[in-house]
């Protein structure tokens, strides 16, 4: 008889293990939307806490893409780094919104030379992220946004959009991941208040180190609250490391402004 009541038992288990499985939330795919202003279309994805509780209010991450995601299909900008806020752990930890816009083919999130080792922040906006910042404003006002937790994480082309947010909208972000980016450090006190966490690789052949450690060094005369990690041997792709980094989720959405909704 033994045989038999192992099995038995073996068989309620596996059993138990099923419906806990089952009773958990299934992580919901990243939905298709478009933001339409005047004749203007701007492609975006967005996550979503599973069954977000009434009177709840959830962060909001801005994730913004690189150069070689752009395009009108509304799915390359989900290539790189989105994965991450889909992970079960952080999904089930961390609920929140991610918006993650997809910048038009021959545009870009910051009008920049990308190779240059000094960057002076444009006078204006380009279009594709003046639209995701009205596009920002749209979702806090009409989705359970708290407006005291909205972050901004962007690599390559991407990073100088994280840093140009920042820089335009100060007062908007709770904190920011600019990985493998380029920012202008004349801005660096209007920023100073913004805790951010700094990725880039020594041996980047695209965009210049050099531009995520003048920053550094500008935030630090700013006496700014910031973290920089500079990787040796990630090339151009300093945001697969970024992005595995354990402490960085925890660490982004343990900052929140003062102000609520």
């Amino acid at each position: 008889m033994k045989g038999p009541i192992i099995l038995l038992i073996c068989m309620l288990c596996l059993a138990g293990c099923a419906s806990i499985r089952s009773s958990e939330p299934s992580i919901p795919e990243y939905a298709p939307h478009l933001y339409i202003t005047g004749t203007d279309t701007l492609p975006y994805r967005l996550l979503e806490p599973v069954k977000p509780r009434r009177g709840k209010l959830y962060p909001l991450v801005v994730f913004l893409h690189g150069s070689g995601e752009r395009g009108n299909d509304n799915i390359r900008q989900l290539t790189h780094g989105t994965y991450l806020f889909q992970k079960s752990e952080n999904f089930r930890n961390y609920p929140c919104f991610v918006l993650a816009p997809q910048c038009p083919e021959g545009s870009r999130w910051v009008e920049a030379a990308w190779d240059s080792s000094v960057h002076h922040m444009p006078e204006n906006p380009s279009k594709p992220l003046k639209m995701v910042h009205d596009l920002i404003v749209t979702l806090t006002e009409s989705l359970p946004v708290d407006p005291g937790r909205i972050y901004v994480t962007g690599l390559s082309m991407g990073g100088f959009g994280t840093w140009d947010m920042l820089a335009r909208w100060p007062d908007l972000f709770a904190a920011g991941v600019p990985i493998c980016g380029g920012g202008d450090i004349s801005t660096a006190p209007r920023i100073a208040h913004i805790p951010v966490w700094i990725f880039h690789s020594s041996d980047d052949g695209v965009v210049p180190v050099d531009l995520s450690r003048s920053m550094a060094l500008a935030l630090e005369k700013a006496g700014a609250t910031f973290r920089y990690t500079e990787y040796n041997d990630a090339g151009h792709g300093s945001w697969k490391p970024a992005y595995e980094e354990p402490e960085l989720i925890p660490w982004l959405f343990s900052h929140k402004k003062s102000q609520s909704k």
